[in-house]
């Protein structure tokens, strides 16, 4: 069974930095296709890399079967649900929740 587990998130201050996991099991992020997504309340999913504009990295750690996700220089707009999606194969993590106050 493919599973994404999330972990991280939680509440900073605006400019405040938070680094979030996600941790396949039954999955390859080494051979398949593995992304960071969010949802902000009330919106649409939006890919993380380019909402953030050369705020947020993502690394991959192939040997923990890791993806890792650090956001810098957090802003309100920021808060959301941020999880790990696979598109080829459709599954979806549960999602850690970014809450950043102004």
């Amino acid at each position: 069974e493919v599973q994404f587990v999330e972990s991280g998130g939680g509440l900073v201050q605006s400019g405040g930095s938070l680094t979030l996991s996600c941790v396949a099991s039954g999955f390859n992020i080494a051979s398949n296709d593995v992304s960071w997504v969010r949802r902000a309340p009330g919106q649409g999913p939006e890919w993380v890399l380019s909402a953030g504009q050369g705020r947020f990295t993502v690394t991959r750690d192939n040997a923990e079967n890791t993806l890792w996700l650090q956001l810098n220089n957090l802003q309100p707009e920021d808060t959301g649900l941020y999880y790990c999606t696979s598109t080829s194969r459709g599954i979806s993590g549960p999602g850690t929740q970014v809450t950043v106050s102004s």
